[in-house]
Parts: structure tokens; sequence; C-alpha cells
């Protein structure tokens, strides 16, 4: 069983920048594919960026590209997403993911585990 904690979150203007952090316990989630997903109120939880255990192959939502950075140190079996010029529709619960047979990174229902969330919110 393996156990993700996010933390990071918080208040931010636009523009601005966070660093999330999910930390994992329990199982071998070093081996996992780790993934970030965001859910706005009232709608569906979506992609946002995801790496393969090894860090070789990450993979990033058109909406966050070149704005957010994925990144993992199986050491401290922990990985970050760096977000900057951080927008208003941004704001979203974000949520650590991770699995041992994700084929496809987008897919929600391939991951096996998932952390309790934490709240990012970008003003205007």
């Amino acid at each position: 069983q393996v156990q993700l904690v996010e933390s990071g979150g918080g208040l931010v203007q636009a523009g601005g920048s966070l660093r999330l952090s999910c930390a994992a316990s329990g199982g071998t989630s070093s081996r996992y594919t780790m993934g970030w997903f965001r859910q706005a109120p009232g709608k569906e939880r979506e992609f946002v960026a995801a790496t393969s255990w090894s860090g070789y192959n990450t993979y990033y939502a058109d909406s966050v590209k070149g704005r957010f950075t994925l990144s993992r140190d199986n050491a401290k079996n922990t990985v970050y997403l760096q977000m900057n010029s951080l927008k208003p529709e941004d704001t979203a619960v974000y949520y650590c993911a991770t699995g041992k047979l994700v084929l496809m990174f987008t897919a929600r229902d391939q991951y096996d585990y998932w952390g309790q969330g934490t709240q990012v919110t970008v003003s205007s």
C-alpha cells in the first residue's frame, strides 16, 4: 500500500509561482509512474503532468506546457511540480497519483494510489 501526501499549495497572484511536493511512502513507489492531476469546482479531474519511474519520459498537458516542470527524486520518494507563470485558470485542487503499470499517462483509471489533494488558488 502506497501513501501519497501533497504539500505546497496556497494562494498566489497571477504570474507567480508555486512548487508542489508529493511524498510517497510504502510499497516500491520509486519504480512507479508518478503523475499530477487537478480538479476545479464543477469540472472533471484532468491530467496535468506525469513522469516514468526513471524520469526519462515526462509528459505535460498542453495547458501547462512551458510553464510547469515535473521532477522526481527517487532517493527521497518525492516528486515536485514547479508551477510558474500561474494563471487564474490554474486554480484547482491538485492531486498526486502513482501507478505500477501506467500505459497512458493521461488515463486516471490507470493510477492505483492518490493523495488527498492540495488547493492552489491563483488570483487575478
